[in-house]
Order: C-alpha cells, then structure tokens, then sequence
C-alpha cells in the first residue's frame, strides 16, 4: 500500500467522521424536537430540550470521540450560520421608525445588566466567563447573544454550552411566571408587552409569555425585543474594544472579529429592504428561513452540549446561577417600575 492510498483513506476517513458527528448532531435535535412536544418539556422548547438531551449523553455514553470533527463543525460554523440567518428575523425599519425609545431602554438592560452581573460576580466570586455570557442573553437576545459574544471573551464551549443551558431555563420559568401574573398586573395589554419585551431573555420566551395578553402585547412585547436584538452588534463591537484594551499586555492582545456578525447585518438588511418589499417572499418562506435557523441552532447547541460535564456545572455554574437569579428578578423589578411610569 502506497502513501497515496493511505492518504486518500484518511481523508475517506475523516470526510465519513465529519459528516457522521454533524449527522449526529442534528439527530439529537430531532429527538429534542419531539420531547419538546412533551407536556411541560413543551414550556423549554426544542433548543433547550436538545441541549439537555446532549448533556444526559455526555454524562452517560461519555464524549463520542470518533465524531469529534463533525460535532465541532456544528458547534462553530453552523452556530454561526444560525446567527447569520437569525438576522432576518429583525425588521430594522420597525426599530428605526417606532423604536427609539424602546432602544434607549434597551440600551439601559443590556448596561444594567453586564453591571450587575459583574459586579455581583465579584462579591460572590464568581465564574466571570459564565457570569458574562449570562449577562449577554440576559440583556439581549439570550442563546443567540451568548453565541454571538462567546468569540470575543475566548469562552470555552462547556462554559458556552453551560450558559445556554442556563438562560434557556430561567427564560422558561421566569416566562412562564409572566403570563401567571398577567391579570393581577395594573398594566394595558400594550404595556404588558412591553414589560415583557424589554425584560425577559428569548424571543421565544418572550412570545410565550406576551400571547396570553392578545395580538397588542404580542406586537409591542416583539417590538421591544427586537430592539435589544438590534443592539446585538454594537455591543460585540464595544465589548471587542474593551477585551482588547483589557489584553493590552498580553503577548497575543488581538480580539478577533466575529465576522459572522456582518452577515446578521447583511439579513436583517435584506429581510427589511429587499425581502418583500422589492423580491417577492411569501410567510411560507419566512417560515422556512425560520426553521432552517432553528434547526441549525439546535444542532449547533447539541454540539456544545455534548461539552458539558455535570460535574463542571456543579463547581463553576452555581454561583453564576445565583448571579443570574438576583439580576433577572431585579431587572424584571426595575422595568416594571419604569413601564408603570413612562407608559
């Protein structure tokens, strides 16, 4: 057997291991899709449901090692093909239009809550890596703001991984605890959109908590989120300043750029501008675009999950865990108070 035929089957080799750990991946998803559908797994949703599916994995049959490039593949590039496409979903004339002060109180989140977190991590000592990363999903736009400044703190996938798994779980409850409240709020049905909106952590769980309240809470509750969304990029950039200012001293001090950010830009330009008002694009496509973005997102969290250790979140994630429960019960605290005053 000659070097060639060796190297053309180690590259056999790698190209069935490759597309086997991203078949795996999505595999896993699709399990996680139908236990989403479970009663009360149905409250967490498909991405949370596979990301706890892929940790029970890891715990039990360990990392499948065999597979390693292809589940790597999902838990970067695919993850941030996600992010790309997850651009779409934010109409940018929307926020442009109607949405400056709902901005400016985004803006106020996201500020209160990277302070809090940080600050509290401190006092309780805190995993900082973690405690950051929550504080991104909590301020913005959960899994996908996680994955989005994950690049810029060079967070390790178990501890990427760890804080979806978290947010994912708190957003749920914390939603789910809205629309019990709901009634005995002193709120509109605009103005509990709003709330909703500006202070819980996923589109999703926004949506879930928000549809109880009628199509006005929906639309308002969507409006203020995608208005966090919309500062998803500028808050990468000054975090990219300030990790490169803070590494001024190391050997290697470059943060480098999240370049898949362009490309979030890039669609929610095209969803907002060229996407139906000048290239015809039925709810059916959006729809699909949506899908194909969920999916990816889940495999791709799949991917992290099948990082974690239990025994890694039961060392480094309780603390933060605490963090995160102290900043979203304050948070959901202080917007109360200022859609009560300002609405």
């Amino acid at each position: 057997m000659n070097i060639n035929t060796i190297k053309h089957q180690f590259q056999l080799s790698y190209r069935m291991r490759w597309s086997a750990g991203i078949l795996f991946t999505f595999i896993i998803a699709f399990i996680g899709y139908y236990v989403a559908k479970l009663p009360v797994f149905q409250l967490t949703g498909q991405l949370a449901s596979a990301i706890f599916i892929a940790i029970i994995y890891r715990q039990i049959a360990g990392y499948p090692e065999m597979l390693r490039e292809g589940i790597t593949f999902s838990s970067k590039k695919i993850l941030r093909f996600a992010i790309i496409l997850y651009g779409i979903k934010l109409n940018v004339g929307f926020i442009l239009q109607d949405g400056f002060s709902i901005l400016l109180i985004g803006a106020g989140v996201i500020l209160f809550s990277f302070a809090a977190s940080m600050w509290l991590a401190k006092l309780f000592n805190a995993d900082r890596s973690i405690t950051a990363l929550l504080a991104a999903g909590t301020g913005i736009c959960g899994a996908a703001a996680i994955a989005a400044v994950a690049p810029i703190f060079r967070t390790k996938d178990e501890d990427t991984a760890i804080g979806v798994g978290i947010i994912a779980l708190f957003g749920t409850i914390f939603s789910v605890a809205y629309t019990l409240i709901r009634p005995l709020l002193p709120f509109s049905a605009a103005e509990y959109g709003v709330w909703a909106g500006i202070s819980l952590h996923e589109v999703a769980h926004v949506a879930l908590a928000a549809a109880p309240g009628g199509e006005d809470a929906l639309a308002m509750a969507l409006l203020a989120k995608l208005g966090r969304v919309f500062l998803l990029v500028p808050v990468c950039l000054i975090l990219i300043y300030v990790m490169t200012r803070k590494r001024k001293d190391e050997t290697h001090n470059a943060v480098s750029f999240p370049w898949f950010l362009v490309g979030f830009v890039v669609m929610s330009l095209v969803g907002t501008y060229l996407l139906g008002p000048i290239v015809p694009f039925s709810e059916n496509a959006v729809q699909t675009v949506n899908n194909i973005t969920t999916w990816c997102l889940t495999a791709a969290m799949v991917g992290l999950g099948l990082n974690v250790s239990l025994k890694d979140i039961k060392t480094k994630a309780l603390k933060p865990v605490l963090v995160l429960l102290l900043v979203s019960i304050s948070l959901s605290s202080l917007t109360f108070l200022i859609v009560k005053f300002l609405y």
